[in-house]
């Protein structure tokens, strides 16, 4: 019963809408092995890539020109949640639970496992302020904090799903959602959970995704 929970919570609990279009891929049932299933599922993950991974241009924390969906997020396992440098509310809290996360990962970060935080206030945090504030949390290689365009981080933040019914509190940044989003993009498995849960259960929930056939409980931290 426990496994049966958490499976369900990984696939279900806050991963629309990312999953639901593959439900809009055509002939969706179609299974693995099938005559075509190449093909539907292909064309599955390139809906879901058009409807909430645009392929938008981002400055890492280096100063590095980088595309959203083909540099970031094509083929890997990641982790992606929001931020703003000035936050003296949520934006601290999570990035601290995930700076344990990270431990937790170990040696699978930046080789298995790619952790992205993006920031809300890209007007304010140019590269040198996400620089500043990746460091307060000794983050590791393999977490990126990125920055951009106003207008594109808007988009990836919608399409990735972390926004509010209520256009009047979507709009004011310090209520925002501060929730972590993880998923293996060649699969298509996607799930989410809040960014200041347990960081054993956020490792293991980000585990299952590098290694979804594997048994619930069975994981262990990573020595780095």
């Amino acid at each position: 019963m426990a496994e049966l929970s958490r499976r369900s919570l990984l696939r279900w609990t806050a991963a629309a809408p990312i999953a639901a279009a593959v439900a809009r891929a055509e002939n969706p049932v179609q299974r693995s092995g099938e005559p075509g299933s190449k093909t539907v599922s292909d064309r599955a993950r390139r809906r879901i890539q058009q409807l909430h991974l645009p392929n938008l241009s981002l400055l890492t924390h280096e100063g590095k020109r980088v595309l959203f969906y083909e540099d970031l997020v094509k083929g890997k396992v990641v982790t992606l949640n929001f931020f703003f440098a000035k936050c003296d509310e949520i934006c601290p809290r999570v990035t601290a639970n995930l700076a344990k996360v990270q431990d937790l990962l170990g040696a699978d970060l930046g080789t298995k496992i790619f952790m992205y935080s993006f920031t809300l206030k890209p007007d304010e945090d140019d590269v040198d302020a996400i620089r500043h504030f990746r460091e307060m949390y000794h983050a590791r290689p393999g977490w990126t904090f990125l920055t951009g365009k106003a207008d594109d981080l808007e988009k990836l933040r919608k399409g990735i799903g972390f926004s509010y019914p209520d256009p009047a509190i979507d709009k004011d940044k310090t209520q925002h959602i501060g929730n972590l989003r993880y998923g293996n993009e060649p699969l298509m498995l996607w799930g989410a959970c809040p960014g200041m849960a347990r960081p054993q259960f956020v490792a293991e929930s980000i585990n299952w995704m590098l290694r979804p056939n594997a048994s619930i409980g069975e994981w262990r931290p990573v020595a780095r």
